[in-house]
């Protein structure tokens, strides 16, 4: 196999007509990769997006070949998945305000150009889920929000508006699922592609914590976002140090950081499976 493509969390190998997705237990903040893996990693993202995948086929195809005809040194946390034409775009869907979202609110009123109600705080729940696009950097480079329209110009109007369609289609059904296992979904990130015959598919990962804002709902409350389940864990540790994403070298990550972490993957994939890991 030939690796083709190396991006801040997964490799991807040619192996014949198909690719070989290999999601490593690499964990990245801010855009930039941290020195320190986090054990079990890529194969908890696997198979929570697998297990996603699975609820999400009626509403979008994907780019899914086989989640076992894969080399057996990536078994449990690789996928053998169709070859696309990735869009140049991340899509974003939030149904909480957090994060840059709330940046952009708190000095615009508005995220990605659509204007909210006045009066919101971190963690308010908005009145209908928003799709908020943002540009794909490269490794090393940071994505930039960017508005409906801008994506329109770059994919096309249909295209856009098919997109944003899906996105927000997927992020409903993920937190209707979700919400069942105590568990508010406030963000999450999608990617799509269209293969030789111009469907559009859902790529990369889908709903994992490497993705998504994953929120205990018995604890949340507006006004401070609640424990969750997801990187925030490991984003709040390094704001915590002082490092900035453009101030030299990413610190190495404690022991107890790492364990931590890594017992929040395990609990998100617990909840919203049913399955142990």
């Amino acid at each position: 196999m030939e690796l083709i493509y190396q991006g801040k969390v997964r490799d991807l190998y040619a192996d014949g007509d198909d690719l070989i997705l290999v999601a490593s237990n690499r964990v990245s903040v801010y855009d930039v990769v941290l020195p320190t893996e986090i054990p079990d990693k890529g194969a908890l993202l696997t198979a929570l997006s697998a297990w996603w995948f699975e609820r999400l086929a009626d509403l979008v195809p994907n780019q899914i070949v086989s989640t076992e005809d894969v080399p057996a040194e990536f078994a449990g946390r690789a996928v053998r998945v169709m070859r696309l034409d990735m869009l140049k775009v991340e899509s974003i869907a939030r149904g909480y305000l957090t994060g840059s979202g709330l940046a952009d609110y708190n000095a615009t009123g508005a995220v990605c150009g659509i204007a909210l109600p006045p009066g919101l705080v971190d963690g308010s729940r908005l009145p209908e889920p928003i799709y908020t696009p943002t540009t794909k950097a490269p490794v090393g480079e940071h994505d930039e929000a960017v508005s409906f329209d801008h994506v329109a110009a770059d994919l096309g109007a249909e295209t856009a508006e098919r997109v944003r369609e899906l996105t927000l289609a997927v992020y409903r059904r993920g937190a209707e699922i979700a919400a069942e296992c105590g568990i508010i979904i406030a963000d999450t990130k999608l990617e799509f592609g269209t293969d030789a015959e111009g469907t559009l598919r859902l790529a990369d990962e889908v709903l994992t914590s490497d993705s998504s804002r994953f929120w205990d709902a018995a604890k949340w409350e507006p006004g401070r976002p609640p424990p969750s389940f997801d990187k925030q864990f490991v984003r709040d540790w390094a704001s915590s140090t002082g490092w900035k994403p453009d101030a030299g070298p990413a610190p190495e990550i404690p022991a107890e950081v790492v364990e931590a972490t890594r017992a929040k993957y395990v609990e998100a994939y617990e909840r919203l499976t049913g399955r142990r890991w």
